[in-house]
């Protein structure tokens, strides 16, 4: 009488797929907590301010929201003053993103010759952008303040009374954001540079070497464009 045995391939095939379903629940044990966190302050949050910009509703008065469909986004669009509102964010935009690219990727391009204390130095320059928004709103105010700061007297205003008040300001308040925002992200366009700048082939530098051609041109033809897409990313 013959004697059969089970298949080997079926027993090996079955002990994979038990360990690809535990590795899988292993890896959402490891995620859920973080979607989680995201969902309740981030996804919720986002699409709760996008129903209530559709209804009539106050939070003080504490009254049921009030279908109006798109009634506040009309008197919105026939306020004269709210297309300046869209002006200045334009312009701040503008300033911030142009600013913060042009500083980050130089940093990135001083940074990317390995010198002495450069880790340090990659360090300090990262530290605005692991900062809270609220410790850095506080930070810079103290420096901003007409009275006490620093900035002024850094500009030269050595009088309290004559230094202007750049969060006071209708005109240099703007620019004080911009320098704020600026310190705090420009660390953030450096770091994708950086680590694009850092993946270029020395191949290629070499081969412009050899055809003696300008640090400009390697600039132009090898170094940006390499690097253009991590620019966008952080525009």
């Amino acid at each position: 009488m013959a004697t059969t045995y089970p298949a080997k391939s079926a027993v090996r095939t079955g002990g994979y797929q038990h360990r690809q379903v535990s590795d899988r629940a292993i890896q959402w044990l490891f995620i859920a907590p973080t979607l989680i966190l995201l969902v309740l302050f981030n996804i919720f949050p986002l699409f709760y301010s996008l129903f209530l910009s559709f209804t009539n509703y106050s939070a003080i008065e504490r009254v049921d929201p009030v279908w109006v469909g798109f009634q506040n986004f009309g008197a919105l669009l026939n306020d004269r003053q709210m297309w300046k509102y869209f002006a200045t964010t334009g312009r701040f935009a503008f300033l911030s993103v142009t600013l913060q690219t042009l500083i980050g990727f130089g940093l990135a391009m001083l940074l990317r010759e390995k010198f002495r204390a450069s880790g340090f130095i990659t360090t300090l320059i990262l530290i605005p952008m692991m900062l809270s928004p609220v410790v850095v709103g506080f930070f810079w105010k103290l420096i901003f303040n007409p009275t006490s700061g620093i900035f002024n007297y850094l500009l030269g205003y050595t009088n309290p009374a004559t230094a202007p008040d750049w969060l006071a300001s209708s005109t240099l308040a703007l620019w004080a954001i911009v320098i704020v925002d600026v310190w705090m992200w420009s660390p953030f366009v450096m770091l994708l540079c950086l680590s694009g700048l850092n993946a270029i082939p020395d191949y290629l530098y070499e081969a412009a070497a050899i055809d003696r051609a300008s640090p400009w041109f390697q600039f132009w033809r090898i170094t940006l464009p390499q690097v253009m897409p991590l620019l966008l990313i952080a525009v």
